[in-house]
């Protein structure tokens, strides 16, 4: 495999004069870059402009265009599992994360790699880097433990903003999935409530996260912002202009965002000219999927359809937005030069619908004042704004995942291969895309390379632990 060395190699000069022990000197630690680690959630490899999409992401495709674009990187197929790797490098089961704890067998409960939370056999990446020297602030949907020993506060973020469960609505304090009763929210150590009025989850996750990386500016220390979206998970929820926004973009369904995703993809030199799409997404009974060919729906269907895909396309570029807030806000604090921002998805699009799932539908109609066609009573103008459940299914989650085929939850590129890309103005070259394989768990060595912060093996403070075993991506 042809090494690539772009991030660590541009880095060298910056850290040669760091100690590279815990005992940092003032100005060792003002050379060090802040680091923010952004996570989607359920977002497809076509989903952003730079890998081919019609969803407006000029932020994120800056990130791109101005840093290194990965276009052959791999994660777990589902959330937690992915979350577990990102938070410490090492292999999922080993962290007690082996599946979702929320349709885990009953053969795995309670076996070991199955706890259902980050256990403490790992240590996160916010504990090396708070004990390395850096402030550690986190923001969104934690999903990896949910009692007082087993959230953010108590895995090495000293400051956090947290849902944690495996999601929840965007504008206000309730479950999406029956199967949580309710969502438990924390700040720091103690339970919380949303905001009552002007929530939306990714507005507020980026103006706390501002917050807490300005409460310690001045101090000299570098920061690691870790900022976990709940976008673009369902329910599929934005405030209404960024949805409007996208008003006749989807009118001729999905086939034809998937066919025009992967020619733009080509144009962009990020799948070869030779590739063809699979349509045979539909080998699967569960229920609620609905396979069918967009011209065979009724045109108040399409409508419906269209704008299902609107909301979806609503939330992201709202995400978008706020990842541009957050640069902005790194000019306004002297911080936009010194600090690297990673970007990725936790898995690709998810094609369930939950709302149309026959054990679940009573529950929606019980919970959201919209969840079906039959509730707009063809006015679709309510679909994604406060009140409304809403879901895309799996004919635009396989546009979502262009040029790969399936979903979340498959062992295929549509469930494991995402958008990936790193970005640092001072020192990486512009505008390099690698087809180098690289993979979820390479993401905590690299940042602690980058941070002059030692890997210690199979021990940290005294303590026997699962050693890191992903690869800095400045090594591979």
């Amino acid at each position: 495999m042809k090494k690539f060395s772009v991030l660590i190699l541009a880095l060298s000069s910056i850290f040669a004069s760091c100690d590279s022990s815990n005992n940092k000197t003032e100005d060792s630690k003002k050379a060090k870059p802040n680091i923010i680690l952004v996570l989607a959630d359920d977002m497809g490899y076509g989903d952003i402009g730079v890998y081919g999409s019609e969803i407006s992401t000029p932020n994120i495709d800056k990130l791109a265009k101005e840093g290194v674009q990965y276009t052959n990187f791999h994660v777990s197929a589902a959330c937690s599992p992915s979350r577990a790797m990102l938070m410490t490098g090492v292999d999922n089961h080993r962290a007690g994360i082996g599946n979702l704890v929320e349709i885990q067998a009953d053969n795995q409960f309670g076996k070991a790699g199955y706890e259902g939370y980050l256990n403490d056999d790992v240590v996160s990446v916010a504990t090396r880097l708070k004990d390395g020297g850096y402030h550690t602030y986190m923001v969104g949907k934690w999903h990896l433990g949910r009692t007082e020993t087993k959230i953010p506060f108590a895995r090495g973020f000293e400051k956090s903003f947290a849902l944690m469960e495996s999601g929840a609505d965007n504008w206000v304090e309730q479950s999406y999935f029956p199967l949580n009763k309710e969502v438990h929210y924390f700040e720091d150590n103690k339970q919380v409530s949303l905001p009552t009025e002007n929530y939306f989850s990714s507005n507020y996750y980026t103006d706390k996260i501002m917050s807490y990386i300005d409460s310690g500016k001045d101090d000299g220390k570098p920061f690691f912002a870790y900022v976990a979206y709940q976008a673009v998970h369902y329910p599929h929820q934005a405030p209404k202009e960024f949805i409007d926004k996208y008003n006749g973009v989807y009118d001729n369904g999905w086939k034809h965002a998937r066919i025009n995703r992967l020619e733009k993809q080509k144009e962009l030199g990020i799948v070869s000219k030779e590739a063809s799409l699979n349509f045979d997404n539909a080998a699967t009974t569960e229920p609620g999927w609905k396979f069918s060919d967009w011209e065979s729906l009724s045109d108040n269907e399409k409508s419906f359809n269209a704008r299902r895909m609107q909301s979806y396309a609503g939330m992201a570029d709202n995400m978008d937005y706020n990842i541009g807030r957050i640069t902005e806000h790194l000019k306004e604090i002297g911080e936009y030069d010194n600090t690297i921002i990673i970007f990725l998805s936790d898995n690709g699009a998810d094609p369930n619908q939950l709302s149309q799932n026959p054990a679940f539908k009573d529950w929606y109609k019980e919970n959201y004042t919209y969840s079906t066609i039959e509730d707009y009573e063809g006015d679709y103008s309510k679909l994604g704004l406060k009140g409304s459940f809403s879901d895309y299914g799996p004919n635009w989650a396989s546009a979502s995942n262009t040029p790969n085929s399936y979903y979340k939850m498959f062992s295929t590129e549509g469930g494991i291969r995402v958008p990936f890309m790193v970005w640092y103005p001072k020192s990486i070259q512009a505008g390099r895309i690698t087809n180098d394989f690289a993979f979820i768990k390479d993401i905590v060595p690299t940042m602690l390379e980058v941070a002059g912060i030692e890997n210690t093996g199979d021990k940290y403070n005294g303590k026997k632990i699962y050693p890191i075993t992903g690869k800095s991506i400045g090594a591979l």
